[in-house]
């Protein structure tokens, strides 16, 4: 998810990190986390970027998880791993016993829990934005629902702790990856279905815990720890049963602050202070510093996505392909990398599939589609640009229309320093360029994701939901999964049938094969230049001296309930 929505972390080098379970570590205390913006939602069924997937992570459980050291996922909510049928059109899940939410509803999770939590991912009223994974389950719609939460008979809870999943096509290989995703995070239908009968779900306000924390709230459920854009207070949750769960969630209370809005700042007050840690990739100058003088308060871990820059097809004049191939030529992507901070941050971007990503070898690592001359020079290739440009209609090899195009991007650093050198280039390729400048989590949910608001450029990050190329690729390129009316990810507004009936194809292969068919698929959408690529890159965390912190493998972040004060 950032965007960052969504990271796997493939790999973690933490820099004299006490490991998970050493004796440093210890229960009580408050733990605080600084953040320069809100999560996009608290309610698991609409939450879509990895600041809110930490925070759903805490308060709620998954049917799977990833644990800190851990490179695969394992039973959470679920009792044991996921049996998938011969023909791979069944999915069957067992449940845990014992497993409680917190107050109000305070009774044991069932399995009618997930199955709800599922329906209402589909529900107009709650809008999940990733229902591709889940699009093949039996009855499941193709469109959110304009009124109620669908039933969807491909989601069967045969008794309490018995889930079966039944699907029309034989993806199960890809459904069982997912359930590690958010929508498997129960939410007990007799509580929630008030607020999902709303236009929109208020549910986000209310949400009942099933983890070890809980966002404090009031006899009615309603979420008093939660303050919009200043803070959200967990507390532990008093029916939560460690027996049940892996996770040891030492802290008592853990207050994050989301109006931590300078970064630079909020980093130093970290490593100088107690008791805390980062919300936030650090910013390249802190890391540089802290990797001299405070090596053991941080951490870097190779992020399992890529960053880029949308070039929405349906703006002129950015429909037109020989327009987008002459920004993809002239673009100066070391220049983007550098306003993130430069070589520290990761490598150069040469197309979609990140380095440990099945997939990526197909792609041509590192070097990427050599052949492609309009994407072969990391500093841009004026010329090559100038030639597209002259394809596109304009003799002087600059755009020489009237249009401006509107570019929208966070307002703090790292990401402000990208965007502002995105104007530039764009300007130096003759654009003419309206600057937006919005808090990080404002650029996706009122910008970016709405097609209405006509973003030509928007200045984005994309992390893998599961371990496949699948959830790299098909999310934000496939063309039949745009949302008009919002929530939409697909910011380039790419709508090919050919890549889409590409995808359809590579999402029923297995192994090798498999990995080379989304590797085509990369390559399709680098020819039709919707988006340029800049920077793979790695994400540092910094934490208190006093503060024992284990990173979360799945998102990238810090793990809330594996994180300790001393």
């Amino acid at each position: 998810m950032l965007p960052l929505r969504f990271v796997l972390v493939v790999s973690i080098l933490l820099l004299g990190l006490a490991p998970a379970g050493a004796a440093a570590a210890q229960s009580g205390g408050t733990l605080t986390e600084l953040a320069a913006g809100d999560v996009d939602f608290l309610d698991p069924g609409s939450t879509y970027y990895t600041f809110g997937f930490q925070v759903a992570f805490a308060t709620g459980r998954p049917l799977y998880r990833t644990r800190p050291g851990g490179s695969a996922a394992e039973p959470d909510l679920a009792a044991t791993m996921p049996v998938i049928s011969a023909d791979r059109k069944t999915v069957t899940v067992t449940l845990k016993s014992g497993v409680n939410f917190g107050p109000p509803v305070n009774r044991e999770v069932r399995a009618a829990d997930v199955k709800y939590a599922i329906e209402r991912f589909f529900a107009g009223s709650v809008s999940g934005q990733y229902p591709v994974y889940f699009q093949d389950l039996l009855g499941a719609p193709s469109q959110p629902t304009r009124s109620g939460v669908p039933r969807i008979r491909g989601v069967v809870a045969q008794d309490d702790r018995t889930l079966v999943f039944r699907l029309r096509k034989p993806r199960g290989v890809q459904l069982a990856a997912a359930l590690v995703m958010p929508i498997t995070i129960p939410v007990p239908r007799e509580y929630a279905k008030k607020f999902d009968a709303k236009r929109y779900s208020t549910y986000n306000f209310y949400v009942v815990s099933s983890g070890p924390y809980m966002v404090a709230n009031n006899k009615a459920g309603r979420l008093t720890g939660y303050k919009p854009g200043r803070s959200i207070t967990l507390v532990r949750n008093p029916r939560w049963q460690s027996a049940t769960d892996f996770r040891p969630a030492y802290a008592s209370k853990i207050v994050i602050r989301t109006d931590a809005y300078d970064s630079n700042d909020a980093a130093y007050k970290v490593l100088d202070g107690k008791s805390m840690i980062s919300a936030e990739d650090t910013p390249p100058a802190v890391v540089k510093e802290a990797a001299r003088s405070a090596a053991a308060q941080l951490a870097t871990a190779p992020a399992g996505g890529f960053r880029f820059l949308s070039l929405n097809t349906e703006v002129k004049p950015l429909n037109d392909l020989n327009v987008r191939k002459a920004i993809l030529a002239g673009m100066n992507r070391e220049t983007l990398r550098a306003g993130r901070g430069g070589v520290l941050q990761g490598p150069i971007a040469t197309h979609i599939l990140p380095p440990a990503i099945p997939g990526f070898d197909e792609s041509g690592g590192l070097n990427g589609f050599t052949d492609l001359d309009f994407f072969g020079t990391p500093t841009g290739n004026a010329e090559v640009a100038a030639a597209y440009m002259r394809a596109a209609g304009y003799a002087s090899g600059k755009y020489e229309g009237s249009a401006s195009l509107l570019l929208v991007g966070a307002d703090a650093n790292p990401g402000l320093a990208v965007i502002r050198t995105a104007k530039k280039e764009l300007e130096r390729l003759g654009f003419r360029v309206r600057l937006k400048l919005v808090p990080q989590d404002f650029v996706y949910t009122d910008w970016c994701q709405r097609p209405a608001k006509k973003v030509a450029v928007c200045a984005a990050g994309w992390f893998k939901d599961f371990d496949d190329p699948q959830s790299m690729l098909e999310p934000i390129f496939r063309g039949d999964l745009i949302a008009r009316r919002g929530g939409n990810i697909n910011y380039s507004m790419l709508n090919d049938p050919a890549v889409d009936a590409a995808m359809d194809a590579a999402a029923l292969l297995e192994g090798p094969e498999r990995y080379a068919a989304w590797a085509a698929v990369d390559r399709m959408i680098m020819e039709r230049a919707v988006v340029v690529p800049f920077l793979w890159d790695t994400i540092s965390l910094v934490r208190s001296k006093n503060v024992e912190a284990q990173v979360d493998p799945y998102l990238g972040f810090w793990d809330l309930s594996f994180t300790a004060v001393r």
